[in-house]
């Protein structure tokens, strides 16, 4: 019985050792990597308006514009958080060479769901869940996704920061 307690408390100290505080290197390739240029790309005072408009653009499958020019969508830093108790609060926090911007609502809720498909892991707190990013590179090629054949979408990022 001793044993079993004493097997339980250093499994529970194992896992909480093992946190996602710290910074992990992720990638994203193909649908989940263009979707997560796409949401961030909207906020991004670092690309030009026809950048801006060449991402949404091939975002929503219109593939056949004519920018031609590889674009990167980054980003320093992406914290999102939800609330489990108050099911009406949704808030992004995106840092762009530090500059931030806070979005809320539907908006917010369109990059946390993106950051998850993308494979970003959640951390809960008091009643909140956060997905947290940093170091977003994402490199988009408009010749490559005009080929439909599941390439040209590319970002590297790191994640619980």
């Amino acid at each position: 019985m001793k044993f079993g307690r004493l097997a339980a408390l250093a499994v529970s100290l194992l896992a909480c050792g093992t946190s996602t505080a710290s910074a992990a290197p992720a990638t994203a390739n193909g649908q989940a990597a263009l979707a997560l240029a796409g949401v961030v790309a909207l906020y991004s005072p670092l690309l030009t308006s026809d950048e801006r408009e060449a991402v949404s653009a091939l975002f929503v499958g219109q593939s056949g514009g004519r920018y031609a020019k590889k674009i990167s969508v980054t980003a320093d830093k992406i914290v999102c958080r939800v609330s489990n108790v108050d099911i009406t609060a949704r808030s992004c926090e995106l840092t762009f060479k530090g500059a931030k911007q806070t979005i809320t609502g539907r908006r917010a809720s369109e990059i946390f769901a993106t950051e998850a498909m993308a494979g970003v892991p959640p951390d809960g707190a008091a009643g909140s869940v956060f997905e947290s990013i940093s170091k977003l590179n994402c490199t988009l090629d408009p010749a490559e996704i005009r080929k439909k054949a599941g390439g040209g979408a590319d970002c590297t990022f790191e994640t619980g920061n």
